[in-house]
């Protein structure tokens, strides 16, 4: 019935949103283009699509080869305007997702900045020895203001766009008719193997276009790893050792981490906060009190690797230190689809990072 009360303002929401997109469309809102190649990676819902972990992939593959720069809003961070990411950041300061990059490679560029035209003209005028040769924009489908050389939407498979709503009454940001805009389509979270029908209905419910490329990704989770390695007592085998879990969570889907845990025990005790949750004091006495009651001698905490950069950076005890775990994520490709990828990606740097050396040599020439 509440629902009901909702559809008004879910209309309303669509019309600005729609107003929006025909003015960027019509060029009467005006979208900036750089020098500097940029491949923007988002999402038309609200909630988890793994956004994290394929910008995460994009800068392992591309960082061998090319210099690669981040660039991220910093959700939910207590400071605004442009900030240079350093691994010692704190998360309250600059986004867990932002630090958990900069953690895991501490040899890129991060930044944060609400206004990426901003942030992209503030990287410009930086020496030519450390501009980088890509830019990668993460959760930034809806940020027109710059235009993307390559615009990669990304699909929950377990939450289809199209018998879903707008917001509020849904969690569309916009209609699915919007899908035009992207070049790369990547429906995230599939099982390990899609029947061929399964993908013939997504082919014609995505509805592909000439300029578009359709791809499957999987998540694979990674060994336990403690989030104080100096701290921890030891790391169990969640494979062989029977095991208690506490696990503590601040994401928006936590199901699919508690059924990926449910395959090793059956004793898991769920501590749920909101998406992006700034951890406070109270919080941490609740989760050490919970951690306490549960009557196992072999017990640990397991978090997110994006909720761990908020807590460690928590007035935590010696034993919840020795006792917190996390496992990090990491995306496949299904049926070697990777390669294909890979390759499209990478032929796109290249070739606009070459026009845009021989641009700067001719304009040498010219002065």
């Amino acid at each position: 019935m509440f629902k009901f009360f909702l559809y008004p303002i879910s209309a309303i929401y669509g019309l600005i949103i729609s107003i929006r997109n025909f003015l960027y469309d019509y060029k009467l809102f005006q979208s900036t283009e750089f020098e500097i190649p940029v491949i923007s990676i988002g999402n038309i819902t609200v909630g988890g699509t793994g956004k994290t972990p394929h910008t995460e992939y994009l800068v392992d593959l591309l960082r061998k080869q090319f210099t690669v720069t981040t660039i991220s809003r910093g959700y939910k961070r207590k400071t605004k305007g442009y900030q240079e990411v350093e691994v010692n950041s704190l998360a309250t300061a600059i986004g867990d997702e932002p630090l958990q990059i900069k953690s895991k490679f501490p040899d890129i560029q991060v930044i944060v900045d609400e206004k990426r035209v901003h942030a992209i003209k503030k990287i410009q005028v930086q020496e030519p020895l450390q501009l980088p040769d890509i830019i990668l924009l993460d959760d930034a489908f809806q940020h027109r203001s710059v235009s993307a050389g390559i615009n990669i939407l990304l699909i929950d498979f377990n939450r289809p766009i199209d018998k879903d709503s707008l917001m509020p009454v849904g969690r569309l940001r916009e209609s699915k008719w919007q899908m035009r805009r992207a070049n790369v389509i990547i429906y995230t979270k599939c099982p390990q193997e899609i029947s061929p029908i399964t993908r013939r209905i997504i082919m014609k419910d995505v509805n592909l276009r000439p300029y578009q490329n359709l791809f499957f990704t999987t998540m694979v989770y990674q060994p336990l790893t403690p989030v104080f390695p100096d701290k921890a007592i030891g790391t169990p085998k969640l494979a062989s050792d029977r095991v208690s879990v506490l696990l503590v969570t601040g994401i928006a889907n936590p199901e699919h981490l508690r059924k990926y845990l449910s395959n090793f025990t059956e004793n898991i005790t769920d501590l749920k906060y909101p998406d992006h949750h700034n951890f406070n004091a109270s919080n941490i006495q609740q989760i050490e009190q919970k951690f306490a009651s549960i009557a196992a001698e072999n017990k640990i905490i397991i978090t997110t690797e994006k909720d761990s950069m908020r807590l460690k950076d928590m007035d935590l005890s010696e034993s919840m230190k020795a006792n917190l775990f996390f496992i990090p994520l990491k995306i496949k490709f299904l049926d070697s689809e990777g390669k294909n990828f890979d390759e499209k990606i990478v032929t796109y740097v290249r070739e606009n990072k070459s026009n845009r050396d021989l641009h700067k040599r001719k304009s040498k020439k010219a002065n």
